[in-house]
């Protein structure tokens, strides 16, 4: 069975993920309206562009109870991909009280507003791989049963994330599915350890540079690229069973340090990287390896990109995006 829907919202729909939802969706051509609330400009301007006639863009500030129930119900939606978050793991080391107050009331807003309001979307609650923490070689793969155990700040405010919404979902029988999304590439998000390698590559290329600085290079993780990865969360609303909880992941497993090196492949001229000790983390996942067997299993969903290509493809859009 798959789902069909009339009105899809998604929060955070200016930021780097919500904007590649944005034109996963349209792109499909599907008879749906689309709403997308944000509060910061991002990739506003681009997105109107393209697809103006389209979409509704709403500014709401979810940190604001009042402002989100009030567009709530206006809207009425049948779906609701919650991408809505700061989502800086190195930041958080910095900031932890920032992404807290942020990361954990837009949540709280959104699925209270949401119940107040006695409306029974579904919603797909975007969490991330960050909650399981370090998990001992001896328990990978992963699987959605791994105890949850953050490791940074910003991995703690996704964990109530997820803890709260398997609350609204047993409690006040909401229909919410979570996915907790594995590594994947993001030309738009800068905070991305791939991203910054290929923004760096671009730039050494451009304005004749010799030096990339990088962080940790031995942390060893999957990789999906972001067309999978949006694919993935349109089929989890489609298709995935509502309750469960869903790991997204890729079947290439590769080190830190071997995507750098296929990026330096890639480059127009020779680059020598240097580490950048302001670039560790206080605590990093050395090992994330994870099962997703569920989520294809319920979907059918696949990764289709390889991962040649997928490096190949983030390092072009830095280039004509430095």
């Amino acid at each position: 069975m798959t789902r069909k829907f009339k009105k899809c919202l998604i929060t955070g729909a200016t930021g780097s993920g919500g904007s590649y939802l944005v034109e996963h969706i349209l792109e499909k051509n599907l008879n749906i309206k689309l709403f997308g609330f944000y509060r910061s400009n991002g990739y506003l301007k681009l997105l109107k562009k393209k697809y103006n006639a389209k979409l509704k863009f709403i500014k709401v500030d979810l940190a604001n109870f009042n402002h989100v129930k009030k567009s709530l119900l206006k809207i009425k939606p049948d779906l609701i991909f919650h991408l809505a978050s700061n989502a800086d793991v190195r930041g958080s080391f910095d900031n932890p009280l920032e992404h807290v107050k942020n990361n954990n009331i837009v949540t709280a807003n959104l699925l209270e507003a949401l119940r107040e309001l006695n409306l029974k979307p579904l919603i797909i609650i975007c969490s991330t791989s960050e909650v399981y923490g370090n998990v001992k070689k001896n328990k990978m793969p992963i699987t959605e049963k791994q105890e949850i155990a953050p490791i940074n700040p910003y991995a703690v405010t996704k964990t109530f994330q997820d803890l709260l919404s398997q609350v609204y979902s047993k409690v006040y029988k909401f229909n919410i599915i979570i996915t907790r999304m594995f590594s994947y590439t993001n030309a738009r998000r800068h905070n991305l350890f791939q991203t910054a390698f290929a923004k760096q590559i671009a730039k050494c290329e451009k304005y004749n540079k010799k030096y990339i600085f990088h962080g940790n290079l031995k942390s060893i993780r999957t990789f999906i690229d972001i067309e999978d990865a949006m694919e993935a969360y349109w089929l989890c609303a489609t298709k995935g069973k509502i309750g469960e909880i869903y790991n997204i992941c890729g079947d290439k497993i590769i080190s830190v340090e071997t995507f750098l090196k296929q990026l330096l492949k890639l480059s127009k001229k020779k680059i020598i990287p240097k580490l950048d000790k302001k670039l560790l983390r206080l605590q990093d996942i050395d090992l994330q390896i994870a099962d997703c067997k569920k989520f294809k299993k319920d979907t059918g969903w696949k990764p289709k990109i390889s991962f040649k290509d997928s490096v190949k493809k983030l390092l072009n859009h830095c280039r004509q995006h430095p």
